[in-house]
C-alpha cells in the first residue's frame, strides 16, 4: 500500500465503520452519528442517532473529533461502531461503544436500544456485529472492565474478559456465546453462515467459532497476524479482509507471555502515555486478504503511514477497497483488484 495510486474520498468526520450500499456510503462518525453519502451536490447528511442526548453544541467537534477533546463526551453522544444493514427488511443495526446494540428503520432517525445488559449486567464495550440470516445478532463485548476510551488498558494489561454475544430478536433476549476473550473486536460469518471469524486484537490474531456441521460450537485458530487487528469483512468471493495495525514490538511480546512482568509494569507511577512510548507502540496499516482457512491471499501495507493510521476497517466493493480509519478525517478508496 506503500506506493498506491490513492486518493481519499468523501471527507468527513473520522469513521470506525462502514458500508457500502445502493446509496451511500454510511458510516459511523467519531461524534456519535451515523451518515451516509448523498452525492456531490448534498454531501454527508445525518442518517441516524444513538441516543436523544446528542446535540451539535456538546457533541459535533469538527476535525476535533478524531482527538481525546471528544472522549470526555462519548458517554453522553456515543460511538458508533459496527454497523450492518438486514437485507430483508432495510434496517441498520448498529453497535455502539456505549448504547449497546440498537436498530434504526430505513429511514433513519434515532436508533431503537436491543441489547444494553447481559445476564444482569450493563455492556460496556459492545464493538462489532453480524446478522445471521434467522435475524440473531451476534456482536462482540470487548471487555467487562473498560469502556472505549480505556481500550489502551485492555491491550496493554492483556485483560481478557472479552466476550461474543447473542441477542435473540423473538425472546428480546441477549446470551453469552464465548467468554473469556482478549480484546474481541471484529466479526463476520462466513458466506454459509455455517462459521463466523472474529478477531483478538490483544492475541493478535483471527478466530473461527463453528455454528454448523460436527465441529459446531468449537473454536479454531485461523490465523496469527502481525499486528492488532481490528474489523474483518468478506468480499464477494468468500475471502475476508482483515484490518491491521502492525506490528507488535518486541516489548510487547515479553509482556503478553510474561504476566508477572506485565502486573509489575502497570504499578509502576508512569503516565500512561509514556508507558505506550517505552514499548514502542508505533502503529502502521496492514490489510491482509484471507481465505477461510486462513490462507493468505493479499498483503497491502502503508508503512509511511501516507494514506491511512489506525485502520479499522476494509471492505472490497463496486471495483474498490474502501478502507476506514480511527485517526484521520476520510475515508480512503483503492480501485481493486
Amino acid at each position: 500500500m506503500e506506493n498506491w495510486n490513492l486518493r481519499t474520498k468523501f471527507l468527513a468526520l473520522s469513521r470506525w465503520s462502514l458500508i457500502i450500499s445502493d446509496r451511500g456510503p454510511y458510516t459511523g462518525l467519531a461524534d456519535g452519528r451515523v451518515v451516509r453519502w448523498m452525492g456531490e451536490d448534498v454531501g454527508w447528511e445525518t442518517f441516524a442517532l444513538v441516543t436523544t442526548n446528542w446535540s451539535e453544541k456538546v457533541c459535533a467537534r469538527g476535525k476535533d473529533s478524531t482527538t481525546a477533546k471528544q472522549w470526555k463526551h462519548e458517554k453522553t453522544c456515543g460511538r458508533p461502531l459496527g454497523l450492518r444493514f438486514d437485507r430483508r427488511s432495510g434496517d441498520l443495526y448498529i453497535a455502539d461503544a456505549y448504547y449497546g446494540v440498537l436498530v434504526v428503520g430505513p429511514e433513519g432517525g434515532v436508533a431503537t436500544p436491543l441489547a444494553t445488559h447481559v445476564e444482569g449486567k450493563p455492556i460496556l464495550f459492545a464493538n462489532d456485529l453480524d446478522i445471521h440470516n434467522n435475524g440473531s445478532v451476534f456482536f462482540t463485548d470487548t471487555s467487562k472492565r473498560y469502556n472505549r476510551v480505556e481500550h489502551f488498558f485492555i491491550l496493554l494489561e492483556g485483560e481478557a474478559t472479552g466476550r461474543l454475544l447473542r441477542y435473540d430478536p423473538p425472546t428480546k433476549s441477549t446470551h453469552v456465546v464465548l467468554d473469556g476473550l482478549a480484546f474481541p473486536n471484529g466479526v463476520q460469518f462466513s458466506r454459509d453462515q455455517s462459521f463466523l471469524l472474529y478477531t483478538e486484537t490483544t492475541n493478535c490474531r483471527l478466530m473461527k467459532f463453528w455454528l454448523e456441521g460436527l465441529k459446531t460450537g468449537t473454536l479454531e485458530h485461523v490465523a496469527d497476524l502481525p499486528g492488532f487487528p481490528d474489523n474483518v469483512r468478506m468480499n464477494d468471493k468468500g475471502q475476508f479482509w482483515v484490518a491491521i495495525d502492525c506490528c507488535r514490538t518486541a516489548a510487547q511480546e515479553v509482556l503478553s507471555h510474561n504476566p508477572w512482568i506485565r502486573s509489575f509494569y502497570f504499578r509502576l507511577p508512569i503516565r500512561m502515555n509514556l508507558l505506550a512510548r517505552v514499548m514502542g507502540m508505533r502503529m502502521y496499516t496492514v490489510i491482509s486478504l484471507f481465505d477461510e482457512n486462513g490462507e493468505i491471499l493479499e498483503v497491502l501495507e502503508d508503512r509511511k503511514g501516507k494514506v491511512m493510521k489506525l485502520v479499522s476497517e476494509v471492505r472490497e466493493a463496486k471495483g474498490k477497497l474502501w478502507i476506514g480509519t480511527v485517526a484521520h478525517n476520510h475515508i480512503a478508496t483503492l480501485p481493486y483488484p
